[in-house]
């Protein structure tokens, strides 16, 4: 389903290789605003739509919102004009905007905290896997010539149907909770609801509380939970949306830069697997989340410093530094402080929050990507650039802290093993219990 999600988020990347911008008549930075835009209600509408998921249950909301924005990206083939695909594309960020923090959310009910990295870079590296998948589509219906249809209608077209079947699929496949699962027996429902509350809840099932959702805001880590948020996704969004427009710069065709995509993705998900895999393995978050910001900033810098007309090999190298380093925060924050959030409402909320956050951060990278910095677009690479540093900082700040806080408690407390010990079935009183570990 996140697979689909993105595929019709980052196609406009592809449509406008085959010239949607000069079929459909877009003038000065309309392509631009068009990008900028859609973050918008992308970013706002996450919390709200996240709360109605803890109220209603995945099973229910995340393939109703698929449905709905695979009919507006199907319908987007029929626009005429840059005004009607502006009204599609903000009515399509609606319905997508609450699924990636949906799915993180309901992840979070299924997995314990040293699973959870690994199982969202599962689905969320699909997000890569898309953009190769986008430009492997994009590479064989542009070469299909039609006075009739243009290849980026039936681009819309393919995708879009796709969508809406497997929205359809996922109602009747997903479970609203390990306790309804169809695929377990009664043993192994029980099994799922004790590994939850011995690594992830101090309950289970609980009923969506308005309450609960706000309790840890007035936390002061809360503000830089809001920053790391908000500067992470800002390398996703340049990568994920800006891709084909930066091979681009290497000089290619629209079908041979459509393909020169597939390649940076493919190794960037392999990457993405085996980082989280370690985070979890080791029940760390905040260093391997620098190192990945780390990769994508080496991307960054070379591609801001060099002439990438005189540098292809070195410019398309730094295109897998990007695609290898910027999807993996988005997987390692979100599993990070839902891995410090032992009730339910809490985790949906603040998820929510922290996503649309994330969204609303693509404004900063569309808005710095406009036509006249094309083709070396240093204004948005240095601007990205400075983004990875900030959540370096705060990143190192917050992790740093609570790996402190952890050894303070377990010296106070006469105690060894730190977060491995930390059973969350006992935990009262959230951080300030004395049995507290913070997943660092």
């Amino acid at each position: 389903m996140y697979f689909f999600n993105s595929v019709d988020r980052s196609n406009l990347g592809n449509a406008k290789t085959d010239g949607i911008d000069i079929d459909l008549h877009f003038t000065g930075n309309q392509y631009s605003l068009l990008l900028l835009l859609f973050y918008i209600p992308n970013g706002l509408c996450d919390l709200p739509l996240n709360m109605l998921t803890k109220r209603f249950s995945g099973r229910v909301m995340l393939p109703a919102l698929m449905l709905g924005w695979g009919a507006m990206a199907l319908v987007q083939s029929a626009a005429k004009n840059f005004g009607g695909l502006l009204a599609l594309r903000l009515v399509l960020a609606v319905f997508e905007a609450g699924f990636f923090a949906g799915a993180v959310f309901y992840l979070s009910l299924f997995y314990a905290r040293g699973e959870l990295g690994f199982r969202i870079a599962i689905f969320f590296g699909s997000a890569l896997l898309a953009s190769a998948f986008s430009g492997l589509i994009s590479y064989g219906v542009f070469q299909v010539h039609s006075s009739h249809v243009q290849g980026w209608q039936l681009l819309f077209v393919i995708e879009g149907s796709l969508t809406c079947m497997v929205a359809l699929v996922g109602f009747f496949w997903l479970p609203a909770t390990p306790e309804s699962a169809w695929f377990l027996d009664d043993t192994e429902k029980l099994a799922a609801r004790l590994r939850m509350l011995r690594d992830g809840s101090s309950e289970v099932g609980t009923e969506f509380n308005l309450k609960d959702c706000f309790r840890t805001w007035n936390n002061w880590k809360f503000a830089l939970w809001c920053i790391i948020s908000f500067t992470y996704s800002v390398a996703f969004t340049t990568t994920a949306t800006f891709l084909p427009q930066i091979v681009a710069r290497l000089g290619f065709s629209a079908v041979k830069t459509n393909l020169w995509t597939v390649a940076p993705n493919s190794v960037g998900f392999v990457v993405l697997l085996c980082i989280t895999k370690s985070s979890d393995y080791f029940r760390e978050r905040s260093l391997h989340i620098v190192l990945a910001l780390c990769i994508s900033l080496t991307g960054l810098i070379i591609l801001t410093a060099i002439d990438v007309v005189d540098n292809k090999a070195v410019a398309y190298f730094a295109c897998f530094l990007l695609c290898s380093g910027a999807y993996i925060p988005s997987c390692l924050v979100h599993s990070w402080h839902n891995n410090n959030n032992v009730n339910e409402s809490s985790r949906a909320a603040t998820t929510g929050l922290l996503v649309g956050l994330g969204n609303l951060s693509g404004i900063l990278s569309t808005a710095t990507f406009r036509t006249e910095y094309a083709p070396a677009y240093r204004p948005t690479l240095i601007t990205t650039a400075a983004c990875n540093v900030t959540c370096i900082a705060c990143t190192l700040w917050l992790g740093m802290w609570m790996k402190m806080e952890n050894r303070r408690r377990n010296k106070a407390h006469s105690q060894r093993g730190g977060v491995h010990m930390a059973d969350t079935s006992e935990n009262v009183h959230g951080e300030d219990d004395p049995s507290w570990r913070y997943f660092s």
